[in-house]
C-alpha cells in the first residue's frame, strides 16, 4: 500500500495553528499596551530592573537559530543528511543556550524578591506589579513554546535519522521550521516591549 501524503494539508494546518498562536500573543500584546499607556512611569521604572545585555544576547541566539533551522531545510533538499542533522542539532543547542540565559535572569529576579506575589513586589506601585506580572506570564509562555519547539525539532531529527524525512518528503521539517520562526517572531516583539522601553 502506498503511504497517503497530504503535504499541502499539513502546511495549511501548521499555518492555521501559527495564526491561533499569533492571536493569543496579540491579545497579550494589547493588554501590555493598555497597561503601559496607563502606567508609563511605573513601566519605565520596572524595565530598568531587566538586563538589556541578556535580552540582546537571547535575541541574537534566536535569530541565529532561525537561520540554522532554515539552512537545515535547504540541506535536506540537497540530500545532505549529515549537514541537516548538524544544523538541527545546532538549533537545539542555541535553544538550550536561550533557556539557560532565561533561567539565570529569572533566578536573579526571584532571588531579589521580584516575582508575582512576593512581599518586595507588593510594596511597589500597581504599575510595577502589572509590569512584572506580564513579564513573567509572557516570557514564561514564550519559554514553554521554546520547550515544545525543541521537542518538535528533536522528533523530526529522529525521522531524518531513520530516513523518513528525505529530499522529496520534508514537509514535517518545514513545519518544524515554521514553528521555530514563530517562536523567534514572538521574541522579536517581547524584547523591545520589556527590555528597551527605558
Amino acid at each position: 500500500m502506498d503511504e497517503h501524503r497530504d503535504d499541502e494539508g499539513a502546511k495549511t494546518g501548521m499555518w492555521i495553528f501559527i495564526f491561533t498562536e499569533l492571536i493569543l500573543f496579540g491579545g497579550l500584546f494589547i493588554v501590555y499596551s493598555v497597561y503601559r499607556y496607563l502606567n508609563p512611569a511605573a513601566f519605565h521604572l520596572a524595565a530598568e530592573e531587566l538586563d538589556t545585555f541578556i535580552g540582546t544576547a537571547n535575541t541574537v541566539i534566536l535569530l541565529i537559530s532561525s537561520m540554522t533551522i532554515a539552512m537545515s531545510i535547504s540541506a535536506i533538499q540537497y540530500q545532505n543528511k549529515k549537514l541537516t542533522l548538524i544544523l538541527m542539532g545546532v538549533t537545539i543547542l542555541l535553544a538550550v543556550a536561550f533557556m539557560v540565559n532565561k533561567y539565570f535572569e529569572w533566578s536573579g529576579k526571584i532571588s531579589h524578591g521580584i516575582y508575582p506575589g512576593s512581599p518586595t513586589l507588593m510594596e511597589a506601585s500597581q504599575g510595577e506589579i502589572l509590569f512584572f506580572g506580564l513579564y513573567y506570564a509572557m516570557t514564561g509562555l514564550h519559554a514553554l513554546h521554546i520547550i515544545i519547539g525543541v521537542a518538535f525539532i528533536a522528533y523530526v531529527m529522529r525521522l531524518v535519522v531513520k530516513d523518513e524525512v528525505q529530499h522529496d518528503n520534508f514537509t514535517i521539517l518545514e513545519n518544524s521550521g515554521l514553528y521555530w520562526h514563530l517562536v523567534d517572531l514572538i521574541w522579536i516583539f517581547l524584547f523591545p516591549l520589556f527590555y528597551l522601553i527605558t
